[in-house]
This record gives C-alpha cells, structure tokens and sequence, in this order.
C-alpha cells in the first residue's frame, strides 16, 4: 500500500469535501487554504495508519491479450482460444471539415490489416477492510473519520490504477520501456496509450464489466464483484482497458442515435429495450 502513494492524485480528495481548488496551490488558497490545510493533515495521519495497522487489502489483475478491430466498430479479442468480442460506441455528431467520428475499436488495427494487435484489461481494488474501518467510526458517532477513510480508500484505488497502468507500460507489457514521467505527468494523462473504463465518456456502456469479469474471472481471482446497476464492489475500485496505440486518445462518445442503438443491441443479443435502458443518457431526441 505504502508503494501507491506517491501515485495519488489529490485535487479530487478535496472536491469529494466540496473544497474546490488544485493541489498543492489549494493549501494556500485564500478562501479554502486553512481548512484544506488542517483536511490534508488528517489524511496524512489516518494515511499513515491505514499503512502501518494495514487496515486494507489491495488486490489486483491484469491481462493483456491478442486482438484486432472487427465489423468496424467491434474489438476481438483472444484468450487460450477462446474469442471475446468488445463493443465500442462512435462518436455521431456532426463535425466541421473531415474530423473523423471515432470510437475506441479504430485504436486497434482491423483483422484485414493481418497486424496482430493487443488491447489489456484490468481491475483493481484497494476497498476489502473499508466498510468494515468505517462502520467502526460511524458505531461511534464519528462521521468525519467516516467519510475520510472511504475517500482515502477512493484516492489509493485511482492510484493503484495509475501505479499499475505505469508497470504496464514500462515493464508488464513493455511499450514504453524508457518513460520517465513525474506524477504531475501522470495525473495530466501525458503517457502513451489511454485506460479509459466502462462508464465513462469514451466507453458509456457499463455493460461491458461484465465481458471484462468474464474474461479476467475477476470475482474468484480477487473477489471484486458487479452489483445489479453494474457498480464494483468494495466501491473503492477501478476498472478498464489498457490501449498502446500511439495515436490513443481520451474522447466523449457524446450523444448517439436511434440507429446505432438499434445496431448496440443487435451486436450485443440483448433487446432494443435493454439497449436503451443503458445507453439512455447518451441517446439523443
């Protein structure tokens, strides 16, 4: 646990707080300074015996697999023979001169090309003992120390994805072996290649945890499991892809039409309903 900490990023820490401001400037801020200062220095304390009294347990895996774009908008991957299929969403709004419409799948070389490409998958979870260190403040009326044990829980699992994303790249999979990056570096993205998640802006659909869980066996492999909605439990974990590509980007999906969520739900076997029913947020009128 102690490994991850110079991976934190801790802007977001204290917008969980409602304290608004970048880190480090935000302690000497006029405003917030004081009591982002007085915030920062409990964390520091309860860090230290979170690290020292191992009030947590950090599990993790990772794969990286041979796999190619597919049907254009698809990503094939292969395990032991066994093939998977990842589905990814195109950009369809409307864009000035060629700007392309993109999707995820067009970071991988197509299976025509006969490249034989990559893509990883990941979870990681620092959340086993959380709830449990935390009920224990709430049984004594103690909310402060409750809410800033999750949101420390938060903070090392986010830096246990970018600890075990930098492995990755420089040792696991080896594509950018000579990186040197500072943790500044890190948290504004200025490594080679992307881990976007299911959920988020480039990957919308949430259902595509359950292709990773499938593939990874994540829940007997480290225990991490998928609620009904689809949320990781322990809460505090992070999951998602790992693409090399030189050119990768982070992008929004943005809003989609009625055809592609029609063409969804056909590609994934599930009704045009379900399909809607997920992907809802991102359909447009």
């Amino acid at each position: 646990m102690a490994e991850l900490v110079p991976y934190i990023d801790w802007t977001p820490f204290f917008r969980s707080w409602q304290l608004f401001g970048k880190y480090p400037a935000i302690l000497n801020d006029n405003v917030v300074g004081k009591e982002a200062t007085n915030l920062f220095n409990d964390a520091q304390e309860m860090l230290t015996q979170i690290i020292s009294e191992k009030w947590f347990t950090a599990k993790g895996i990772i794969g990286i697999f041979p796999a190619n774009q597919i049907n254009d908008d698809d990503i094939e991957l292969i395990d032991e023979n066994q093939k998977y299929q990842l589905l990814t969403l195109r950009q369809q709004a409307q864009k000035s001169g060629k700007v392309p419409n993109i999707a995820l799948a067009d970071f991988i070389a197509p299976r025509e090309t006969e490249i034989q490409d990559y893509v990883g998958l990941f979870c990681v979870t620092t959340g086993f003992g959380v709830k449990e260190k935390a009920k224990t403040f709430e049984d004594a009326n103690d909310d402060y120390n409750a809410i800033m044990v999750k949101a420390l829980a938060d903070r090392l699992a986010e830096a246990f994805a970018e600890y075990l994303h930098e492995k990755v790249r420089k040792e696991i999979w080896g594509y950018a072996y000579d990186e040197t990056l500072t943790n500044d570096d890190l948290i504004s993205e200025s490594y080679k290649g992307i881990r976007p998640a299911p959920g988020y802006p480039a990957c919308p659909d949430h259902l595509e945890k359950e292709t990773i869980w499938n593939v990874l066996d994540i829940e007997n492999e480290i225990g991490v499991t998928l609620t009904e909605s689809l949320a990781m439990w322990p809460a505090s974990s992070v999951s998602g892809y790992y693409f090399a590509n030189e050119n990768a980007k982070y992008f929004g999906v943005g809003k989609i039409k009625p055809d592609q969520v029609a063409d969804f739900a056909k590609r994934r076997n599930i009704s045009n309903e379900k399909a809607t029913k997920w992907l809802q947020p991102n359909i447009s009128e």
